[in-house]
Order: structure tokens, then sequence, then C-alpha cells
């Protein structure tokens, strides 16, 4: 427990006051709690001393009194400290969502989504039931547990004794038994995490597991996966029914004990009838708390292994991060790679790459699959940074700059396109939430969407479904390409955002799009030679090398692989027409 309290305390700290009320009351209520077995000491040992009757009548007012104000303090001990834990549990759901969104891509390349969803929901509801049942009924225990030993060391120190013979057997059974419950807490926690991963694979792949008619295989691995689920958690509940009878098996022979040697004390006349009554009193009174401690394990293992996943992200730093001071942001739009080289695990994505891009100008990047187009592309808004080389805007280095600030002045349609489970106006206004009907209508019109919107039951109000399902490819990148239009950026960087419509539709919305290109700089990716003829320049990448630079018409001369490759889509489109 003081582990855990002290990678929690950051947490913790922020609800002191809270804490130290609500310790108070669970102090008082003890302390309330302990009297209640010394009045009903008096109340015998009045009776049995041959005390007026009207003394016997005071004592249960008393004990009435007592019992009244331990509930009363009981019950503001649970709501404070419960309710403390569930602040907590809001603030560790929401520092763990805000770090997920700071983490760059490198992240999440080697987290599963299910991994981070477990993380989210079942570990942050463990370490919750740690800070508030948990730490409360701890706390509670030892205190009841000193309060009653010391009153009766006070009354009575060779019966304590025997009351606390149990106790070395006790302490070995907690920790034989938590260090076993802590590794089979880690272990559901990690299958937890496997099935989440599973099933959130399953259902954003369902159309893939149909198509291949993998239904069958995919129910056996999730089968599988459940039934160790089912099997780590028998075998923490056969720890857990072992531990239980333990502890109350010591009980027991304390109870024994305690009739035992007191019996022989009252009849030896050493002690009085109220003091062996109110020994055996104590005795009931510290069942809860020996049994407890055993409950109190159990959470407090599980609420450490959950909360050493949740500091795995929690403690994790992002690659890429605004500087301590940041360069004030540039006002001009032009992009320059200097000498720019990018590695991935020992592949060279791209290889000293110089390339300069003017504000306002035009530049189509192509080249074959894997050449590095989209590398390149991505180290402009600092998705990614260059492993080698330098990346402007404007003339300064781009981490120098805040990639938050950076990212607001580029509109950047990526090459796998996402769209919300919203309304089609929600998805369009996403990077600019203030803006109004008629501006989402005209990014919508740039977007070659417009025709598209009459078809659709609610217009822009249509919901599009998880990641757009109700739309099509073209669809999709069309509302994707409107989502950049809209938020009027400086820099436009499209990355093969035209590849599911036909070269039809492609024609028509570059037409619309060329105007608002106009005086912006621009970066195009494709691979049709129709998408990119129009471009300032065009750049050839090859095996992350710029082979080839120029206008449409320069490099057809050339001859190379933009000659080679206008030559194969002319001849299918004769094809095709044929």
């Amino acid at each position: 427990m003081r582990e855990a309290l002290k990678t929690a305390w950051p947490y913790l700290r922020r609800y002191r006051r809270g804490l130290a009320l609500g310790m108070g009351a669970l102090a008082l209520k003890d302390a309330f709690g302990v009297m209640i077995p010394l009045a009903i000491k008096y109340a015998i040992d009045a009776v049995t001393g041959g005390g007026p009757l009207s003394h016997l009548y005071w004592y249960c007012a008393a004990l009435l009194g007592l019992t009244a104000v331990k509930g009363y303090f009981m019950y503001q001990m649970r709501v404070i400290l419960v309710g403390i834990s569930r602040e907590v549990e809001y603030d560790l759901r929401g520092d763990l969502f805000w770090k997920l969104t700071t983490l760059d891509g490198q992240f999440f390349h080697r987290w599963r989504t299910g991994d981070l969803m477990a993380r989210a929901t079942s570990d942050i509801n463990a370490v919750r039931m740690m800070l508030g049942p948990a730490l409360m009924y701890w706390v509670e225990n030892v205190l009841t547990f000193v309060l009653a030993v010391g009153v009766m060391l006070w009354v009575d120190w060779r019966l304590t004794l025997w009351a606390l013979a149990p106790a070395p057997l006790i302490s070995v059974a907690v920790v034989f038994f938590g260090q076993r419950i802590h590794y089979r807490s880690q272990r559901i926690q990690n299958l937890v995490s496997d099935i989440s991963s599973r099933v959130q694979e399953n259902f954003s792949g369902v159309r893939v597991v149909r198509a291949y008619a993998q239904e069958d295989a995919e129910v056996a691995h999730f089968d599988q996966l459940n039934r160790g689920f089912v099997q780590e958690n028998i075998q923490m509940a056969r720890l857990s029914a072992m531990f239980m009878p333990a502890l109350q098996a010591m009980v027991g022979l304390t109870f024994l004990a305690v009739l035992w040697a007191g019996g022989l004390r009252l009849l030896a006349g050493e002690i009085t009838l109220g003091s062996f009554v109110m020994f055996n009193t104590f005795m009931g009174l510290l069942v809860w708390p020996l049994i407890a401690f055993g409950w109190v394990v159990n959470l407090t293992q599980r609420g450490r292994a959950s909360l050493a996943r949740l500091m795995e992200i929690l403690d994790a730093e992002p690659t890429i991060a605004a500087p301590a001071r940041a360069a004030e942001m540039p006002k001009g739009a032009g992009i320059e790679f200097d000498g720019v080289r990018v590695a991935f695990e020992g592949r060279e994505a791209l290889a000293g790459i110089d390339l300069k891009v003017g504000e306002g100008e035009t530049v189509a990047v192509v080249g074959r699959t894997g050449s590095g187009k989209t590398t390149l592309v991505h180290l402009a808004p600092r998705m990614i940074d260059a492993t080698e080389g330098v990346v402007r805007l404007d003339g300064v280095d781009a981490r120098e700059l805040d990639p938050a600030e950076l990212r607001r002045v580029i509109g950047f349609v990526p090459q796998e396109t996402f769209l919300f489970s919203g309304t089609l106006a929600e998805n369009i206004a996403f990077g600019c939430p203030e803006a109004s009907r008629e501006e989402i209508l005209r990014a919508a019109e740039l977007a070659g969407l417009d025709a598209d919107l009459a078809t659709f039951p609610q217009g822009l109000e249509t919901v599009v479904g998880e990641r757009g399902l109700t739309l099509s490819g073209g669809q999709k990148q069309r509302t994707a390409i409107a989502r950049a239009v809209l938020r009027d950026p400086r820099i436009l960087i499209l990355d093969d955002a035209l590849s599911a419509v036909d070269t039809v539709t492609e024609e028509k919305i570059l037409s619309r799009l060329r105007g608002f290109m106009a005086g912006r700089t621009t970066i195009l990716i494709s691979h049709r030679v129709s998408t990119v003829r129009q471009a300032d320049r065009i750049v050839v990448l090859d095996q992350g090398r710029i082979v080839e630079m120029g206008a449409h018409a320069e490099l057809i001369g050339r001859d190379g692989y933009y000659a080679e490759l206008d030559r194969r889509q002319s001849l299918e489109e004769e094809l095709e027409t044929l």
C-alpha cells in the first residue's frame, strides 16, 4: 500500500483537505466504536456489582448514543473517501486521454488499441478500488486493531497476549498469498488487454473476416483467449478461497484462546464478568478487520498491478514535442527540405532530399510504392522528424516550432482517410468547429461533394457511421478534402487524396481546387499523371531519392520514369474506351 500511495500521491494530494476530513471521520468512528465494548463492560459490572437499576438505563442510553455517533461518522467516512477515489478516477482517465492525444504515431505503432482501451477502463477501475475502499478499510482496520488492542492491554495484558498469539501466522499468510495474488492480477489484466485488442480488430475488420470466411477461425481464437482468461480467474478465485478461510481459521483459534484463558481467569476471580464479555466483544469487533484484511490485500495487489500498467503510458514521452522556448510562427509558407534523411529501424525511407517549395507554388510528388512520398510530406507538419537534415518553414527550423501551432496553418489530407461516427457536417468541420453552415457547404462544393449531398437522406446532417461506414471510398476522400479546405490553410498537402475517384470526377474536383490552391503552398502526391500534370513542378522519387524534377512537358521530354508512367496510363485509358 505504501508503494502504491507513493506512486499515486500526485493525484491524491489534490484532495488533501478531503482526505484529512475523511480520515478524521474514520478516526472518530473507530474511537466511538471502541467505546461500545467498554460501555458494555461497565454496564455488566454495575449490574453484577449490585448497583441500582437506573445505572443500567444510563449505560443503555450511552450505548445507543455511541452507536448513533459511530454510524454518522461511518457515513461521512465512506462518502468522503469513496468520493475522492471517484475524483481520482476522473483525473486519471482525463490525464490518460490527454497523454494519448500528445503521443506521436510511433507510440501507436507499438501499442494495440484494445490494450489501451483495457487500461483506460478495467485498470483505472482497479486503481480506484485500491485508492478508495482498499485504502479506507486498510486505515480503518489498522486503527481499529491498535485502539482495540490498546484498551485490551489496559484491562488485562495477559489475556491480550492470548488474543494476539495467531498474529504472526496471519502476517505469514498475508505475505504468501499477497505475492501470488499480485502475479495473478498482472496476468489477468494482460489477458483483458489481449481480449480487448482481439475484439476491436475483429469489429474493425469484420468485412475482411467475412470476405475470407474466417468467422469460425476467429471465434476459435477468441475462445482460446477467453478460456485462458477464465482459467486465470479461476486460479485467482482459488487463491482467494484459500486465503479467506485461512484467516477465518486463525480468527477462530483466537476466539478459542480467549474463551479458554479468559474463562479460567474469570473462574479464578482475576477478571470481572464485564471484562470477560468486553474481551469477547472486542474479538467480535476484530473479526471484520482480520477477515477484511485479506480482501484489502487482494484489492491492493490488483490496484498495484493496474497502476504500474497505467504509468507505462503516463510516463511515456512523445518523440515530437514543443521546444522549451518555441520560435514565433513565421508568416510565410515556403518549405525547404535540406539534406533530409529519414530511417525507420535501420531502413532508409529518405536518403538526402534537397527540395525547396516556394510560397504559393504547387509541387507534385510521384514515384513507385515505397519510394518515400508519404514520409516526405509527413515531415512538414512534424508528424515525424528527420533523422538527419533540416526541414524549414519560411526559413525557420520546423523543430523550433510548436507542432500544434505549425499544424494549424497546414491542411493535411492523409493517404488513409479517417471519419468519425458523427454527421457529415461534424466531420467536415472537425478542424474548424466554429464554421458556419454556409462555410461548410462551400468547402463541400470545392471538394466535389455537393452532388452527393442531394442523394444523402439528411444532407449535411446525415450520420456517416463509424469510420464513415455508410460512405464510399471516394466520398470519404472528398469529405476529408472538404475538412482540409475549410481550415483555409496556408499550406495544403494532399497525400494521394483522389485515388478512390474516377478520372472524370478527379478532373472536376481539381478544376475547383485550382482556384483555392492559387497563392497557397501545395504539395500533391498521386500515382496518376492526370492529377499532377498541371503542377508547377513534379518531383519523382525512387528509393528515397529525387531522380527527376521539372514541369510535365520537361519530364516527358527526358523519357524517364515519369514519361514511362504517362505512356502506360495513356494506354490504359485507351484500352478502357474500347
